[in-house]
């Protein structure tokens, strides 16, 4: 899912994201709610119409990012922190999370949760099993079967197996239409992810979506394809697409680097998208981060959108061939041997 923060996919217009294959969008219940506020979305037809995106929506709780905020107050309750936009006293609540997303109008609405940092001791990741589960509860309260949503529950625990064992067994008893694994690409590294997943991923139901959340680079989305996870998200496409890093089959390359001011190469040429088909050079991107153009954001996300859409489409028709971890290894070795 590409991210549209702020309701937007950065540098690329909703066809433009469409075309990539992109079937759904993720966007983000906090900033949303603090500008220009759920209910001028609301007011306005909904958060589909407000930006203009015909295909499914996710929207997350905003735990993820009101827990990275300073002086955020964290109890039983929820959490209490400072409005970055106009400075005011905010307080988020399991409750108020539901509230903002249904008026939002996503099709697929996360829970709150805590999000657990890492490096955690165990203390403190047990503390956010139980805020987590006891928000869920809240949550699917608030939401009180709301058939036109689809509420998700977060599994958390860190990198402690025993809790997350404990905390998928209490999420997947709820019965929710699909279940995601928090609290991962928070610096534990490719190793810890893959085992978190490794352990998590089997107790959760195979006929439901599995959704790991915040992930993340091509290694990680393949290592985890083969756990058995269905969903992911993550701002790297479009985030490395601004500071010029694009990613090709041979690894990523940087277009400001010299070597390609002369280059008459598309940015890949095995690739296929409106970029790299368009006529667009590595010369000509080069040239376009130097001047500091806009456009060259924009080529480079559609780009890089385009890439992530076509890795994890191959990897789903590998999947239906019965050929997966052959796919796997040739795609990473020829990835890495760049």
């Amino acid at each position: 899912m590409p991210v549209g923060t702020h309701g937007a996919v950065k540098a690329m217009t909703p066809d433009q994201v469409a075309a990539t294959g992109a079937e759904i969008v993720l966007a983000n219940t906090y900033h949303l709610s603090l500008r220009p506020g759920e209910e001028l979305v609301e007011k306005l037809g909904g958060l589909h119409a407000f930006m203009r995106w015909d295909g499914p929506l996710l929207t997350d709780s905003g735990g993820f990012q009101v827990f990275s905020l300073p002086k955020t107050e964290i109890s039983d309750r929820g959490v209490r922190f400072r409005n970055e936009v106009d400075g005011s006293t905010v307080d988020l609540t399991p409750e108020r999370s539901i509230q903002i997303q249904r008026a939002l109008g996503a099709d697929i609405i996360m829970a709150f949760d805590e999000c657990t940092p890492y490096p955690a001791d165990e203390k403190l990741a047990r503390t956010g099993v139980r805020r987590t589960l006891g928000w869920l509860e809240r949550c699917a309260k608030a939401h009180d079967g709301n058939r036109r949503q689809a509420l998700f529950g977060i599994v958390q625990g860190s990198t402690y197996a025993h809790l997350r064992k404990s905390c998928a067994q209490a999420v997947v008893a709820m019965d929710l239409p699909g279940v995601a694994i928090g609290g991962v690409s928070v610096g534990e590294g490719h190793d810890l992810l893959v085992e978190v997943t490794r352990t998590t991923a089997p107790l959760l139901p195979e006929d439901k979506p599995r959704y790991l959340m915040g992930v993340g680079m091509p290694d990680d989305i393949l290592a985890a394809i083969g756990l058995g996870i269905d969903m992911f998200d993550c701002v790297i496409p479009t985030r490395f697409a601004r500071s010029a890093t694009v990613f090709t089959r041979r690894g990523r390359i940087r277009l400001t680097q010299r070597r390609y001011r002369r280059d008459a190469y598309p940015i890949d040429p095995s690739c296929d998208c409106a970029t790299c088909t368009g006529g667009f050079t590595r010369a000509y991107l080069h040239h376009l981060f130097a001047a500091n153009e806009i456009l060259s954001a924009i080529l480079s996300a559609v780009h890089n959108v385009h890439f992530y859409q076509r890795l994890v489409a191959d990897a789903r028709n590998a999947i239906l061939e019965d050929g997966y971890s052959d796919f796997r290894e040739a795609f990473l070795a020829q990835y890495a041997g760049s």
